[in-house]
């Protein structure tokens, strides 16, 4: 085993290469487990491993500090002094860094930062695998057919600048997605979870509930493309506020290139989105839902500075009882904008005060449809945040507060904004794993959302 093979030492030893003015090493320990499954039956498992380490190197020249990052997997002893010496090269061959800023100080250590990185295993399905058997025994028994994967990953990253920081954080991310079909494959229903650690995971329950939509989907009903009133479930609330979320840095708002640009210049902030008492936040500490208390950049861009690694995540509330609250701000957008320092974080969520669940606002609906996810999101319009995309896994028609069959799949064409503002009633809020972004963000908790002229614009036929 190498002299400097503990992340912790990896990080200390590509800092004390370091001959330029500043520097940031980043190094992500990974590890992974997965159960995929098909047909009732499970086809494969695995467990993987490995190591990614980034550097940053910072030079200040007469017209200002520039920056170069490098990144490299599996790295080695051997690799270190290469991987230095290459930001340090990219760094003097750069010109000045537009988001340059002294890098953040403190002598702040994490206790256990020379600590061995967590990982995961097989043994996170210990309990799971079990119930998951169970539930392709009553599938096979009842006629269908159970498909999905779920997959829990471990990072440990290991944070070290040349002004004094030692931080270290382990992010566990759990996900299940699990589909039904009919044997003919005619019908097909999805449900997915978010979780830290499977021992929150039912998957009888999720089973009942597809084998209920699927029952659902017996009988289908032609509808033509419109506008209808629609109960989006909290996964597709989520997809959509994540592309919000995404599309929410306060740079481009002050310059006039998003829907939270102000006419005549500046932004919204201070405006009201919605009449409902709507909460949007993030906060690293959230119960069940905790992130990065720290900002972790490998590169910079709008939203995020690799001048800012180390700063630390504060609660923010993004929305505020249906107000604009924040936008996204590194300190540099921050100084451009005049707007407080608000970083992102690795979490949202969307609090409405309601207290009915997605079930009851069913019972409560005269007629409507009833969602099941989204997927194929696209960016139309960033002025209006105008997004297209397409339901998928069944679209249900309620009438007299029951379901009565599936209708076909739509296109969509909404502004996640303007869905804040025409949404007259939400569900309480529930973790919730968004379908389409759900390989990039996890942590998600979100209401269902009523809202009464959806825009269905077409119809889609074959998915």
């Amino acid at each position: 085993m190498s002299r400097v093979s503990k992340p912790h030492e990896i990080v200390e030893r590509a800092l004390e290469l370091s001959t330029a003015d500043g520097c940031v090493v980043i190094a992500d320990e990974h590890s992974s487990a997965n159960l995929r499954w098909a047909g009732n039956a499970l086809t494969t498992n695995g467990v993987t491993r490995g190591r990614t380490l980034t550097v940053i190197a910072t030079v200040d020249g007469s017209e200002g500090t520039a920056s170069g990052v490098v990144s490299q997997s599996a790295v080695t002893a051997a690799d270190l002094e290469p991987l230095v010496r290459a930001a340090e090269a990219a760094a003097r061959s750069a010109g000045p860094a537009e988001d340059a800023q002294p890098l953040v100080t403190g002598t702040e250590a994490s206790p256990d930062f020379a600590d061995g990185p967590a990982e995961t295993s097989s043994a996170v399905f210990a309990d799971f695998a079990p119930a998951l058997g169970e539930a392709f025994a009553r599938a096979r028994a009842g006629g269908r057919e159970l498909y999905g994967f779920a997959n829990h990953e471990l990072t440990s990253t290991y944070l070290g600048t040349s002004t004094g920081l030692r931080l270290r954080h382990d992010q566990p991310t759990g996900t299940l997605e699990l589909n039904a079909k009919s044997p003919d494959r005619t019908r097909s229903a999805w449900a997915g979870r978010s979780t830290r650690d499977f021992k929150d995971v039912d998957p009888a329950a999720l089973d009942a509930a597809l084998a209920e939509r699927l029952g659902w989907a017996e009988r289908r009903v032609e509808l033509p493309a419109g506008r209808y009133e629609t109960l989006l479930p909290p996964t597709a609330v989520a997809d959509l506020l994540i592309y919000q979320m995404w599309s929410s840095a306060a740079r481009d708002a002050a310059e006039g290139r998003t829907v939270f640009s102000k006419p005549g210049g500046g932004t919204r902030i201070g405006e009201a989105l919605s009449s409902l008492p709507l909460t949007l936040r993030s906060d690293p500490h959230e119960p069940g839902l905790e992130s990065a208390p720290f900002v972790i950049a490998h590169s910079s861009g709008d939203d995020a500075s690799v001048f800012d690694n180390g700063l630390p995540l504060a609660p923010t509330d993004w929305v505020r009882d249906g107000k604009l609250e924040h936008l996204v701000t590194t300190r540099h957008s921050a100084g451009l904008t005049g707007l407080p320092v608000a970083p992102g974080a690795d979490n949202l969520i969307l609090d409405a005060g309601g207290e009915r669940s997605l079930a009851e606002m069913v019972s409560a609906t005269e007629r409507g449809l009833l969602l099941t996810c989204l997927w194929y999101i696209r960016e139309v319009d960033p002025a209006t945040l105008l997004l297209t995309g397409l339901t998928r896994d069944g679209v249900y028609l309620v009438e007299n507060g029951e379901v009565v069959g599936e209708v076909t799949n739509f296109r969509f064409n909404e502004s996640p904004v303007d869905l804040l503002g025409r949404a007259t009633e939400a569900s309480r809020t529930e973790k919730t794993l968004p379908r389409e972004w759900g390989d990039w963000f996890t942590r998600a908790a979100m209401p269902a959302l009523r809202v009464p002229d959806f825009n269905m614009s077409s119809v889609s036929r074959g998915v």
